[in-house]
């Protein structure tokens, strides 16, 4: 059986070319995206179920404008736990998952536990969101929260690297 990595560096220049353009374009057609990467639709078809097969495209989503939905502002939260077990992180965890306005919380090292991201309102929701939401969580302590002020960069692609290549 192939490792993780093994299989990352089984992807051809075309495998990653078909990556590339379907993160950009998720709804490209078969016929445009067989004659973007040099193939034709057959065998283009046939490597992307083998990319989904195998796990590299995971999905296929519509990005939303969160200012035009309303959920102007973005926030990054720190929550330290007052104790650590894995009973606490577990219970922790199923009931980060609930908070609909969470976009991602991730296990971190350093001084908190847990960076989370969540898009919101504005600051009524912000209140509702650290107060009565994220400082409810099972064993949260302490939290730190960033406003973002503006938004630089924000992309879902990932890079993909020719094989060989360094960077």
């Amino acid at each position: 059986m192939r490792t993780r990595m093994q299989a990352v560096r089984d992807l051809d220049r075309i495998d990653r070319n078909i990556l590339r353009h379907l993160q950009a374009d998720g709804r490209m057609s078969m016929t445009e995206l067989a004659d973007r990467v040099g193939l034709s639709v057959t065998p283009c078809s046939e490597r992307v179920r083998r990319l989904e097969r195998d796990g590299f495209i995971t999905g296929y989503h519509a990005r939303l404008d969160p200012h035009a939905l309303g959920q102007q502002l973005l926030v990054f939260v720190e929550i330290r736990l007052a104790a650590k077990s894995g009973a606490i992180f577990d219970e922790f965890r199923r009931e980060v998952r609930k908070l609909p306005w969470v976009l991602e919380c991730h296990l971190v090292s350093g001084d908190f536990d847990y960076l989370i991201k969540a898009r919101i309102p504005g600051m009524e929701a912000y209140r509702k969101l650290l107060g009565d939401m994220l400082l409810g969580l099972p064993g949260a302590r302490e939290s730190r929260s960033y406003i973002v002020m503006e938004e630089i960069k924000e992309s879902l692609e990932l890079h993909l690297p020719e094989p060989g290549a360094n960077s």
